[in-house]
């Protein structure tokens, strides 16, 4: 039986998530740890003797030792298989991508290649913050969900996976040769993808100073 829920994040989507579980599931004792490094809290893990453990948001990998010894669930912007790996919200809508899904799955030893607990369909539509305000919503929903009703786990379809590396600020340059051969959605995407918490989208002059382009309207959509 689930009592004990240890959630670790970085991101502040996530930490939304958890408060609202926090708050909507009190026949569950939460512990909300927010950690803007890359450390796995083992001390932390160790002391609460966590049921269950969220890595909602995290970007890092977990030691095998945590992830087989607890059950660690995880939520990627995805429908898993498709999209593994880093940056999958850029990613998707960088390759013009109008949906996508919420997944929640538990973790494996490989990477999001564990099997999937919900998968919530979710639209690309808007900005990084319309999006993220749909994921909050619909993590926020599947985890009731699975915590009050169980679930069976589905594996996935390994032979369907595609993998994404995770973008580097530098990715973020929209370069002369984009300018000139990409389309305008391709550019409205790169520029609505990339707004804060992400490196934002720029252009360099001669000299190679940075032009900043925070927001971006398309008349096609």
């Amino acid at each position: 039986m689930i009592k004990q829920i240890l959630c670790i994040t970085y991101r502040d989507w996530a930490l939304k998530i958890y408060k609202m579980l926090a708050d909507a599931l009190p026949q569950y004792n939460f512990k909300i740890i927010f950690d803007t490094t890359d450390s796995t809290n083992t001390l932390a893990i160790k002391t609460f003797q966590p049921d269950i453990i969220l890595w909602y948001g995290w970007s890092w990998i977990i030691p095998a030792s945590i992830v087989e010894q607890y059950d660690c669930i995880c939520l990627h912007p995805s429908p898993l298989p498709q999209y593994r790996g880093g940056s999958p919200l850029q990613n998707q809508i960088l390759n013009g991508e109008k949906n996508s899904a919420v997944t929640i799955f538990k973790m494996s030893s490989g990477l999001d290649e564990g099997d999937i607990i919900r998968q919530i369909p979710m639209s690309l539509k808007g900005n990084i913050e319309n999006i993220f305000s749909r994921m909050t919503t619909l993590g926020f929903g599947a985890t009731c969900d699975f915590l009050k009703n169980g679930y069976n786990l589905k594996p996935q379809d390994h032979s369907a996976a595609t993998l994404f590396k995770r973008r580097k600020p530098s990715d973020s340059e929209i370069t002369l040769d984009e300018i000139q051969n990409q389309t305008r959605e391709y550019l409205y995407n790169k520029i609505r993808m990339l707004a804060h918490p992400y490196p934002t989208a720029f252009i360099k002059d001669k000299d190679g100073k940075r032009l900043y382009i925070t927001s971006a309207h398309n008349d096609g959509n």
